[in-house]
């Protein structure tokens, strides 16, 4: 998908109706009959830079037609990518997490907390909740559309499922023992 310019917008409709997910499929106010895009560049955007939202058309009550609105940026800027850069390469182990880590506010990043502090290492959080533009420039910068996020010496880990998987192996121990002595 492309992004079209700051004041460009363009509505297609499309020679179907597109039934809508979750939505009965024979009932025609279920049906999708229009698109919308607009945006503020011309680059390219990837998948998790392109947010979706429903509404209704302005058409009088009874018109069964429905509006699909595609809003298109680029989150990673090379101002953030350079800042990222930054933050993952002066600690030795960073966790990009929903909350602190004297206050997690998702179990995974809880989970992942527990697991750094029974390994006694020292690490930083930053909380992704504070920033909606770090906190989807982040999924692209690692390519990596969940959170936590876990960084050790600069380089992208994981998240909980592969944190947890890694600690149970020992793999996550001996990794993190390395990253101090060096």
């Amino acid at each position: 998908m492309w992004c079209v310019g700051a004041l460009d917008s363009k509505t297609i409709t499309p020679s179907a109706s597109f039934p809508l997910a979750g939505a009965a499929s024979t009932s025609p106010t279920n049906s999708l009959t229009s698109l919308h895009f607009h945006g503020a560049s011309r680059r390219p955007c990837p998948p998790s830079a392109v947010s979706l939202s429903y509404h209704a058309s302005f058409a009088p009550k009874l018109s069964s037609k429905k509006t699909l609105s595609f809003r298109c940026y680029a989150a990673l800027t090379p101002e953030l990518k350079n800042t990222l850069d930054k933050v993952v390469t002066s600690h030795k182990v960073v966790l990009f997490m929903k909350g602190t880590k004297d206050f997690p506010q998702c179990g995974f990043s809880n989970t992942c907390v527990q697991i750094l502090r029974s390994l006694n290492v020292p690490f930083e959080t930053i909380n992704i909740l504070e920033n909606e533009l770090l906190r989807q420039g982040l999924k692209e910068y690692s390519s990596w559309p969940t959170f936590p996020q876990l960084y050790i010496e600069g380089e992208f880990f994981g998240g909980c499922d592969i944190t947890v998987d890694a600690y149970k192996s020992g793999e996550l121990q001996e990794l993190l023992e390395k990253a101090m002595c060096s």
